[in-house]
């Protein structure tokens, strides 16, 4: 299917498996719609359409100078889902993808919406500011800002380590997935990755988590070495007005790719019957 093209000329590449009811995927930082072909295939054999797109600057979707901020994210998934006039869609998103996933309901609402999940996510704010003591300082992300400048194909090489547990004893990471994750990354467009850091950084999603008036099912993992629990799924459980919060023991960031199965059966078991297995 032919990309969609947003308002500023934007072009957005998106793949749409299976049929039924829709889920619409919204992927991690630095990574592209690839990322979440395990849940696609494993949802569309079971009666479901999966959607994924390419944020904008990533994978194959184009490649603007601007329009790097969460608003625009989020509009350029509304306009997704305006396109291909989505309803009742249950809407997952995975560590930048799950702000992206709030903000969307935040300026859109629920209307088209049934259900979300966030997964490993930023939410609600990583940025350690008076307000959030609990974040991450700036310099920890002016740190990957400067990684990124100076080398960003080794860059991505290393960050796999900690994205998948793979520098934790006893890891069974293979060399082939984070390959792949190295090789997602050098598909995004060296700008929009630089300016990505700050979305995922700064941006509050407070105020869109108080909006989300669907059921949303939040997994983490609680030895995330990119986004720590205590931080984000923690405290986003308690502002999301109906939320079930899942915390997978000893599970990194890319645990979707990683713990696959168990993911893929708890989002069958969310979609299916609005509820998962005790942890």
């Amino acid at each position: 299917m032919n990309p969609i093209t947003t308002k500023d000329g934007t072009r957005i590449y998106f793949k749409d498996w299976g049929a039924g009811q829709p889920v619409v995927f919204s992927h991690g930082w630095p990574l592209s719609a690839d990322a979440w072909e395990d849940q696609m295939m494993f949802l569309a054999a079971r009666g479901f359409r999966c959607i994924a797109h390419d944020r904008r600057g990533h994978g194959r979707s184009s490649q603007p100078w601007t329009g790097h901020d969460m608003d625009t994210y989020a509009d350029d998934l509304a306009a997704l889902v305006e396109v291909l006039d989505l309803k009742d869609a249950i809407h997952v998103g995975h560590s930048t993808g799950g702000g992206e996933v709030a903000r969307y309901i935040g300026r859109h609402g629920t209307e088209r919406v049934e259900k979300a999940v966030l997964i490993s996510a930023i939410t609600p704010l990583m940025l350690q500011t008076p307000a959030n003591p609990g974040g991450l300082p700036i310099e920890v992300f002016d740190d990957l800002r400067a990684a990124v400048q100076k080398d960003r194909s080794q860059f991505f090489k290393d960050l796999s380590g900690p994205f998948y547990g793979a520098n934790r004893d006893g890891a069974t990471v293979s060399q082939g997935l984070r390959d792949t994750f190295w090789l997602q990354g050098m598909q995004a467009g060296l700008n929009a990755v630089y300016e990505c850091i700050k979305v995922f950084s700064e941006t509050d999603l407070t105020e869109d988590l108080k909006k989300m008036d669907v059921p949303t099912l939040i997994l983490h993992g609680d030895d995330d070495q990119i986004v720590p629990i205590a931080d984000s799924a923690l405290l986003a459980a308690k502002i999301v007005p109906n939320a079930t919060l899942r915390v997978y023991k000893g599970a990194p960031h890319g645990m979707p790719s990683t713990l696959k199965d168990r993911i893929n059966a708890d989002l069958l078991a969310f979609f299916r019957e609005g509820t998962v297995a005790a942890a």
